[in-house]
């Protein structure tokens, strides 16, 4: 069994002004996952980011890091953010460049790669994202939508283990969403995971194969999409509502067989097993 690539151990982190927005978390990230992290707003998801990337420095707790404690030493920070990839909610944070292709290559630049490798690297990342007609724009002048994928272009240059995205489909339209997580889908594999915060449960629930929910800076719940969706007290806790796909089934499982059927994870499973049993058509 393959080491995580980041643990947290009681982590507590506490903002100057004494807001707690973590308290005693403790969480394994094992490579090949697709995890989606949910809860209201406020929950801390966006701060347990930052504390995975070594932008914040936890107030109580350890990161273990290759097996090890995590001193925030520059050296450690360095290479903790070759392997640990973030892409913020607002990607105009993050695009600075004068170009996109500038822009794409200037994480993988601090790699160490010969000339060939970067530029392998940044074409590579172009083709994945779409963004080669891009490559000559000024970013101030994309779509939201375009932004973002250049952002996770540029992530996905530095070839990282861990890849963290805030938030990724929020004010997109249902044709970029549905773009920016095929490309997620595309770029996952077994030594990759991704994590990802979203406030769309359907989304969630069709993506993830684990899902975290976090309330008042406290994972309530963990575990496969079916699992976490049948809590009905961590639900309602922070606010969520059920997938539909998962309203659905239940509403008609009356009709449908036994209590033990596997919930659907799309609408596509749900109507192949409607018909299945003949109550469609």
């Amino acid at each position: 069994m393959m080491s995580p690539i980041l643990s947290l151990k009681n982590i507590t982190y506490q903002y100057p002004d004494g807001t707690i927005a973590l308290n005693d978390i403790s969480l394994s990230l094992d490579p090949g996952k697709k995890i989606a992290l949910i809860g209201n707003n406020g929950a801390g998801k966006s701060t347990l980011f930052l504390l995975l990337n070594g932008i914040l420095k936890p107030t109580s707790g350890n990161l273990i890091f290759n097996g090890e404690k995590l001193t925030y030493k520059r050296k450690e920070i360095k290479l903790l953010r070759k392997l640990v990839g973030i892409v913020f909610q607002n990607p105009e944070t993050q695009l600075f460049s004068s170009s996109i292709y500038e822009d794409i290559k200037f994480g993988p630049k601090n790699l160490g790669l010969s000339q060939l490798e970067l530029e392998k690297v940044v074409q590579d990342a172009m083709v994945l994202t779409e963004t080669e007609a891009l490559k000559d724009k000024p970013p101030h002048f994309l779509s939201i939508g375009q932004k973002k994928r250049v952002a996770i272009a540029g992530i996905i240059a530095m070839n990282p283990r861990l890849m963290i995205l805030d938030e990724p489909t929020a004010g997109l339209d249902p044709y970029y969403s549905k773009k920016i997580m095929s490309l997620l889908e595309d770029i996952h594999n077994k030594n990759r995971t991704i994590i990802l915060s979203t406030h769309n449960v359907d989304l969630a629930y069709e993506w993830a194969d684990e899902i975290i929910v976090l309330h008042d800076g406290k994972i309530i719940e963990q575990g496969a999409p079916c699992e976490v969706f049948q809590n009905e007290a961590a639900i309602k806790l922070s606010h969520l509502e059920k997938p539909w796909v998962i309203e659905v089934f239940e509403k008609l499982q009356d009709g449908l067989g036994p209590q033990n059927q596997q919930y659907p994870k799309s609408k596509q499973e749900l109507f192949k097993m409607l018909k299945t049993q003949k109550t469609l058509c």
